[in-house]
């Protein structure tokens, strides 16, 4: 066991984090109705990495994530979060969906949603005080959105509502960040201020996972590659599984990009 902190910067304590890999996939099978969606997915996520999950439509890459979550029950095979089960280590995770899995007409402001990302540590039955309210803002300072706190979510901009679930993971304080397309449907500015955020993540060792779509900036943003199709094409350092050879396998020859082409 190691010590990590935890905590903004107002309140910072130690924790007890395990010793094991911050995800651990072993030969993780999932089913719809006994149709495979993912076959036999084993890799290794290290420490205080950017790590893209990369493939075409239909590869698995968001299933993956509920999986490793536990939204999805699998067939054969199993997810850790530093060896643990993810019932167990939930505390440990920031989870950032997709933004057309959200309901943005739920009336909500957008500094209720960041505080949502605290009920974890405050229980369903506490109702956030100044201190949590503090600390969601201190969030939505981070992703650049402060002045919007008190605004509806759906009277936000695509790029302002993925900020806003960005803050809310940020106020987690986790260790082991999923996020499942936070580029998408945003403008330049935001994707450069994102990118930003989880190398500071990084920089702080944070690990993050980030289902991508994008194969032209993966070179740019990412230490690390996962290359699926319902199979694990290829995973390991960008330099190294980020080519030609994996992509075409991977897309059949139909992608726009081709590392080294």
């Amino acid at each position: 066991m190691r010590q990590v902190e935890m905590g903004n910067r107002s309140g910072r304590n130690l924790e007890a984090l395990p010793d094991e890999m911050p995800l651990e996939v072993s030969g993780l099978t999932v089913a719809y109705r006994d149709k495979p969606v993912l076959w036999d997915i084993t890799f290794e996520v290290p420490e205080g990495q950017l790590v893209a999950i990369v493939g075409p439509n239909g590869a698995g890459k968001t299933t993956l994530l509920k999986a490793v979550m536990g939204m999805i029950e699998p067939a054969a095979g199993r997810a850790l979060v530093y060896g643990m089960p993810f019932e167990k280590a939930r505390h440990l995770v920031g989870y950032v969906p997709q933004r057309g899995s959200v309901d943005w007409d739920f009336p909500t402001s957008a500094l209720d949603v960041v505080q949502m990302g605290l009920y974890g540590k405050l229980g369903w039955f506490r109702r956030p005080g100044r201190k949590e309210r503090e600390k969601a803002m201190e969030c939505l300072e981070q992703v650049g959105i402060a002045s919007f706190a008190d605004r509806q979510i759906s009277q936000l901009s695509g790029g302002q509502q993925q900020r806003v679930f960005l803050a809310r993971a940020l106020a987690q304080d986790a260790n082991l960040y999923l996020t499942d397309e936070p580029f998408a449907a945003v403008d330049y500015k935001t994707e450069r201020a994102i990118v930003e955020l989880l190398r500071e993540l990084k920089s702080q060792g944070k690990t993050v996972v980030v289902v991508h779509h994008d194969l032209g900036t993966v070179p740019e943003y990412f230490d690390r590659v996962v290359i699926l199709n319902k199979n694990l094409v290829a995973e390991g350092p960008v330099g190294k599984v980020f080519n030609k050879e994996n992509l075409s396998e991977a897309y059949g020859g139909n992608v726009s990009y081709l590392a080294g082409s």
